[in-house]
């Protein structure tokens, strides 16, 4: 791995990691499905015009706009809109169990008593972090648990897409993600003309940051390290991304470091860790 590399995998964890708190900041002001929406049709118009599918790609975007666009990241900005941020950091963990509990059913991927352990680590994390008072509303939890698993579920149909550039994934799933976040936030939301006219240049600069940094810098990076170095040089590193998550919501948003966190934070990241490590030892040092 060169210096640069390093460089690069660092700028990805610290940017998914203060994602988290900017995220955080942006929905206590404009409604989540609303962000979201601004969020994916900026993304959208900025790399669709340079990224274009095969036409044989699209309905399986179409399918990952649906699981990772409104599933995915409009039920993680729902739920950063009642819970803490380091709750919210730690809890989207539990996609990589979910992921192993997915590959079984569909792929009849035998788990094994690391990956099961591992898994029970995480729940029980998990559960640590759902208990504690004040972390977040019960929809909110609720929420973050849905948006893990459709994280994982979009894993599954990201197998199925033919090959594809990953700025193509993102600019594609974002605008296709578009007419139905607008359609659920103009049936559930209120007021959010008046929230986006009112917003300040502390929300515009967390939505920038949003859509910039955190949807395209930080994506190119990651897929293009994983296209250069072997997969167990790279994945580790986003262990990384929630204690950074964590970190920051308690340094910039002041949220308190509490005993469920720091218990619940150790085993669901202990947990997911079990598991990714025996993912990469079966996978081998493919590239």
């Amino acid at each position: 791995m060169l210096p640069t590399d390093l460089l690069q995998l660092l700028a990805v964890v610290l940017i998914w990691g203060f994602n988290f708190a900017v995220i955080k900041i942006a929905v206590t002001a404009i409604p989540p499905l609303a962000l979201t929406v601004i969020r994916f049709l900026l993304v959208g118009l900025l790399l669709t015009p340079f990224f274009r599918p095969q036409k044989s790609q699209l309905k399986p975007l179409l399918l990952l706009s649906l699981s990772m666009g409104v599933g995915h990241f409009g039920l993680l900005f729902l739920g950063l809109r009642g819970a803490d941020a380091a709750t919210s950091a730690l809890l989207i963990q539990l996609g990589v169990p979910f992921s192993s509990m997915l590959a079984a059913l569909f792929f009849a991927d035998r788990l094994g008593w690391r990956r099961a352990t591992g898994m029970g680590l995480a729940f029980l994390g998990a559960g640590l972090l759902a208990g504690e008072p004040g972390g977040g509303t019960p929809l909110a939890l609720a929420a973050l648990l849905l948006s893990a698993l459709c994280w994982a579920g979009s894993n599954i149909l990201i197998k199925r897409i033919p090959e594809v550039h990953p700025l193509t994934v993102v600019g594609w799933l974002s605008l296709l993600a578009v007419p139905p976040l607008s359609l659920m936030s103009l049936l559930f939301e209120t007021d959010q003309l008046h929230a986006v006219q009112s917003a300040g240049w502390r929300i515009w600069a967390a939505l920038a940051y949003i859509v910039f940094a955190s949807s395209m810098v930080a994506y190119y990076f990651w897929y293009r390290l994983l296209t250069r170095l072997q997969v167990n040089q790279v994945v580790p590193f986003s262990l990384l991304a929630p204690v950074i998550g964590v970190a920051a919501g308690v340094l910039i948003l002041g949220e308190a470091f509490t005993a469920h966190k720091l218990f619940g934070g150790l085993l669901t990241l202990l947990g997911v860790a079990l598991i990714q490590l025996r993912q990469l030892r079966r996978t081998g040092p493919e590239r």
